[in-house]
């Protein structure tokens, strides 16, 4: 992506919002709003902001898992299955 074509001044968005607004939602694409010739907000359509959300959701999630990793924190797989199993069992009434 080349953002030196998705850069505007606010004076653009402000006499061409709909256009803005069409574009981003055609082109996926975020823009970037300058001021006084310095970047101040980046404007992107709905359905971009919520995969970027759902995306760094599971970035901290992997990052949590390596942290857990890095302290020792893990315990084999085989050792939950086991204690899933021996749950269930006891939930139903089984030994």
């Amino acid at each position: 992506m080349k953002l030196s074509k998705h850069i505007k001044p606010i004076s653009y968005l402000k006499a061409h919002a709909a256009d803005v607004m069409r574009q981003l939602r055609e082109q996926g694409q975020p823009l970037i709003i300058t001021q006084n010739g310095e970047a101040r907000a980046v404007i992107q359509d709905i359905e971009s902001y919520e995969q970027t959300q759902e995306t760094l959701a599971l970035l901290k999630i992997l990052a949590l898992g390596n942290r857990q990793i890095e302290k020792g924190q893990v315990k084999p797989a085989s050792t939950i299955v086991h204690r899933l199993r021996k749950r269930g069992r006891q939930h139903n009434g089984e030994r």
